[in-house]
């Protein structure tokens, strides 16, 4: 059932943008995870943000304003200040009968509307938009009239450089150290940069000096997108304020170091993990941006097929063994991980999770951090996570034999046991635990299923059409004619909704390998990674390239972008 006094959901349920079983799904994720009914409608992606709010509006007889269709006089803008649109999350749309007319996102937000009435001193009217592209309004219409944004003051710092032609070298560093880190330009500078990270949906910031400039850049949806350099001679100041932030030692350059932030931007409180480097031209930063919203999410958004979610979901609920996932730095294992953790934690159950380090702080799930200066390693912290009778184990890596010895045991002792592998595949992660010294016998009889993913970008939905891919794209990709009269190819045209990439936002891909009696047999002979696969495909395994094209064919993504992250591996392992 709805929420109470969600009645709204009914337009939805009978224009049949959801069903009643995904209504009852959204309503139970809300409760749980405390999100609003709306914003779990599409975390789900059961329904669009445009959807919902449409029928907000028609059921509280409101306007719904399409914010790419409209154009709002500067006039309007200057009505409201900055600060007051940014804090709220409003926009003034019109002045008409002496009501200004703004536009929100939560119908039921009266606190807000009478906030809006004292602050301006005027009757306030309200008409509906999704809060996403609320804030994208705002940054786009007060950086025209107001605003500050990174750029701006990049430019002003460039337009204020000190010509150093003409002076020697350590007259250039002493400039150079002159630039304060605690200076007001500074402080704000850093903070715009991670601002603006943060509202372009970046994973993380690089900082990075060369020769004769500094370099900055932000990994959105897994690629990296450069954004205007800032003076080199501001480096010096823009690391000390990263590093007095991350509580570092601004004095130490010559060691690596590693910090955290927590910093409020875009409304949000925002944690980055900061790693420093010393290179060749001055130290080199990353920002990792890790977002509590992206872990909040189930099982459902991490785009498994139907078959692999079925899978998935049966594999967590067993009592005891090793589940292993499987791929390079950032293809999303994490995320996988802790939505399979979100899953299980119920009052019952006693999860523990051994991690290094701790990304995200997940309530009800009891979280050690590995601490190598005083030998808290993997190992040790197993040891001592059994002594503790839980029913899950999260171990963060499996990175040598005496942490994978001692989670196989935890497995064998009736322990359900998470971890995570760097191999390219699903089948090599079982010859790669062989590798570190565990015996296969051992290996064979506590591995319940590996699961090698990557992600994909997603084709963006506002800018989304049909697209018909060449004969030499399809045989290439090994689109068969039987999938291409069921198939929905499409692409993203480029819009101000995705930065003009034509995707906005990302999903996994899968290969998921059930160890069955047969698989058993293969490890406990010590065969190779080709024979396993064989033997899974066989049993029904879809690749990681299957299972991108299939979503490529269903107008989730590209074939391109199926081809960026996975093509390689599959003939990588085929010639192997």
């Amino acid at each position: 059932m709805a929420q109470s006094g969600n009645d709204w959901t009914e337009i939805l349920v009978r224009r049949g943008i959801v069903s009643p079983d995904q209504l009852a799904e959204a309503d139970q994720m809300s409760r749980e995870s405390g999100f609003p009914l709306a914003d779990a409608f599409v975390k789900l992606g059961y329904a669009a943000g445009e959807d919902v709010m449409r029928a907000m509006a028609q059921f509280h007889n409101m306007d719904y304003i399409d914010l790419t269709e409209v154009t709002i006089p500067e006039q309007i803008i200057e009505l409201v200040p900055e600060s007051v649109a940014r804090e709220n999350i409003i926009l003034p749309l019109a002045d008409k009968d002496d009501a200004l007319r703004v536009i929100v996102s939560d119908p039921y937000d009266i606190e807000t509307v009478e906030k809006l009435r004292f602050i301006l001193n005027r009757r306030v009217e309200t008409a509906l938009s999704p809060r996403e592209f609320i804030l994208e309004a705002i940054n786009r219409y007060y950086g025209q009239v107001e605003g500050e944004s990174a750029d701006s003051m990049l430019q002003e710092f460039t337009d204020t450089a000190i010509d150093f032609t003409e002076t020697d070298d350590a007259t250039m560093l002493e400039s150079e150290e002159a630039v304060d880190e605690n200076s007001a330009p500074i402080v704000r500078l850093v903070q715009l940069m991670i601002g603006e990270a943060v509202q372009l949906r970046a994973s993380d910031i690089h900082v990075e000096p060369f020769e004769d400039r500094v370099r900055i850049r932000y990994r959105i949806d897994g690629v990296l997108i450069e954004r205007d350099s800032p003076p080199r001679r501001l480096l010096g100041a823009i690391i000390s304020r990263i590093k007095i932030l991350g509580k570092m030692d601004i004095a130490e350059r010559r060691k690596p170091q590693d910090g955290r932030i927590k910093i409020t931007a875009g409304g949000k409180d925002i944690d980055l993990r900061v790693s420093v480097i010393p290179t060749n031209h001055g130290q080199s930063v990353v920002m990792r941006i890790l977002d509590k919203d992206n872990i909040k999410i189930g099982i459902r958004q991490l785009g498994f097929s139907e078959n692999n979610f079925q899978r998935f979901n049966g594999l967590i609920k067993r009592p005891n063994g090793i589940v292993l996932v499987t791929g390079p730095t950032g293809s999303g294992k994490t995320t996988t991980l802790y939505a399979a953790l979100n899953a299980l934690n119920r009052p019952d159950r006693k999860i523990i999770t051994a991690e290094d380090p701790v990304e995200y702080y997940l309530p009800g799930i009891n979280q050690v951090e590995v601490r190598h200066q005083i030998g808290l390693d993997f190992s040790r912290i197993i040891r001592a996570m059994l002594r503790q009778a839980p029913n899950v184990i999260l171990v963060g890596e499996m990175r040598d034999s005496e942490t994978a010895s001692m989670g196989i045991q935890a497995s064998l002792t009736g322990h359900l046991v998470f971890s995570t592998l760097h191999t390219n595949d699903a089948p090599s992660a079982v010859t790669r635990m062989t590798d570190m010294g565990v015996p296969g016998y051992l290996v064979a009889s506590s591995v319940i299923a590996v699961m090698a993913q990557r992600l994909v970008r997603v084709i963006c939905n506002r800018c989304k059409v049909p697209y018909k891919p060449s004969e030499t794209e399809l045989r290439e990709a090994g689109v068969t004619p039987e999938m291409l009269q069921e198939s929905n190819f499409s692409r993203g045209k480029g819009c101000g909704y995705c930065q003009k990439k034509g995707y906005r936002g990302r999903l996994g891909i899968y290969e998921l390998m059930d160890v069955s009696a047969r698989v058993r047999e293969l490890i406990f002979d010590a065969r190779s990674s080709t024979d396993i696969r064989e033997v899974a495909m066989a049993e029904g395994m879809s690749t990681l390239y299957q299972d991108g094209l299939l979503k490529a064919t269903e107008g989730i993504t590209t074939i391109e972008e199926v081809f960026r992250v996975a093509k390689r591996t599959e003939q990588d392992v085929v010639a192997a």
